[in-house]
């Protein structure tokens, strides 16, 4: 692993500010290999040097995978100069240089983004071939007949091209919202294949990825970091 700054070490792995981590250093709480260390700018390497904090090992994370609940009006990119982006919400504390989203949703599409700067993790989510399924409310214009859902689940053709099956079920009828799982992700498919059964969406939000469901705790524009086991949940079959 490579060598990192040690106050970039403590602020990714305890999730503080960076002037925060040189205050620990400061106030002498932070050890290399059992040694009091107050230089922030010195460089450590993770997977030999033992870092501690007021006498607790801490764990350092190459990577960082991010839970964000994604608000209409926020496009799904690392940087725009014109608009909000979803990498603008991550709050400056666990935000690190590289952070993009793994996959996007539309800007008015609302719901769970995957952000993070593992970009082997994102091919891996993400390939045509892995079938990592996502899951959305979706709100459509009219209910949508046994006839279309059964269209779908057979496989939507978009562009003269038969798509992977599409489940759609039920949530609630009279208001004409449904549950869609996607096996890929095709230019913004949901819209598209509703479209084409004159049926256009009127709203849409991604619940989960994978096995992993959005956080409900979250709050639009809200995000948290995800542990190992949630992580899991996205690429478990």
């Amino acid at each position: 692993m490579e060598l990192i700054r040690l106050d970039k070490l403590l602020s990714q792995a305890l999730l503080l500010s960076r002037s925060d981590a040189k205050k620990k250093l400061r106030d002498s709480q932070v050890s290399i290999n059992g040694k009091v260390c107050k230089n922030a700018d010195v460089k450590v390497n993770p997977s030999v040097d033992v870092i501690s904090v007021s006498g607790q090992t801490i764990v350092y994370q190459k990577h960082v995978y991010i839970m964000l609940h994604k608000p209409a009006g926020v496009v799904s990119a690392s940087k725009d100069p014109n608009e909000k982006t979803v990498v603008d919400l991550v709050p400056a504390e666990i935000r690190r240089k590289g952070l993009f989203p793994a996959g996007r949703l539309d800007k008015d599409t609302t719901g769970f983004v995957l952000i993070t700067d593992d970009g082997d993790f994102a091919h891996r989510i993400l390939a045509p071939g892995k079938h990592v399924p996502k899951t959305y409310r979706v709100t459509l214009t009219r209910a949508a007949s046994e006839t279309e859902i059964a269209e779908l689940a057979d496989g939507p053709v978009l562009d003269d091209e038969k798509l992977l099956p599409v489940a759609v079920q039920v949530i609630c009828e009279e208001d004409f919202i449904y549950s869609v799982v996607l096996m890929e992700g095709r230019y913004h498919q949901i819209k598209r294949m509703f479209a084409k059964q004159g049926n256009p969406v009127v709203a849409l939000h991604r619940t989960q990825m994978g096995n992993l469901p959005l956080d409900p705790a979250l709050q639009p524009g809200a995000c948290k970091v995800l542990s190992a086991e949630e992580l899991a949940q996205i690429t478990a079959k």
